[in-house]
């Protein structure tokens, strides 16, 4: 057992260890939440000549842009295909062509899902390197560009349909 310094003094006045347990002043509330997006505070590295971090509290305002319109773009694209369907296309996704067998609704709540946590991740691991190469952001841009390319073909595919 222990008999001098530092600790022996915490044992002794058990009241100032107790008050300080009850209040902790860590709590969690939505002020935390919009405190820590306005103000993060890792935006980079803290000293020179070390790498830049994978993750961080703060995540550059291009990746949101391209995160929500991926998500809208997906949206449209559920809404397009299904027009297209009653206009007498197919669905040409295996995948979501046996989704769409049980309810339009499976189809719509699956594709959001989908769609949803894989940019998630992506924007989640923006930072880091594919295969040590390439930064795995760039693949929220590459597939923004692909969902819009296909936007305007669902779209001038429907127009001629009509």
């Amino acid at each position: 057992m222990y008999k001098g310094g530092a600790l022996s003094g915490l044992n002794n006045n058990n009241e100032v260890v107790m008050s300080r347990a009850e209040v902790d002043r860590r709590g969690f509330s939505w002020r935390t939440v919009l405190y820590g997006f306005a103000r993060s505070r890792r935006h980079a590295t803290r000293r020179d000549g070390e790498p830049d971090p994978v993750f961080t509290d703060w995540h550059h305002p291009w990746l949101f842009f391209l995160a929500t319109g991926i998500m809208l773009m997906s949206s449209l694209d559920a809404f397009f295909t299904l027009q297209l369907l009653e206009h007498g296309a197919y669905e040409a996704n295996p995948v979501m062509a046996a989704v769409m067998g049980h309810s339009t609704a499976s189809f719509a709540a699956s594709k959001m899902l989908l769609t949803g946590f894989g940019t998630l991740a992506l924007v989640f691991l923006a930072k880091s390197m594919f295969f040590n190469r390439v930064r795995t952001g760039i693949f929220l841009t590459c597939f923004f560009s692909v969902y819009a390319a296909l936007i305007c073909y669902e779209f001038v595919n429907l127009v001629n349909r009509l």
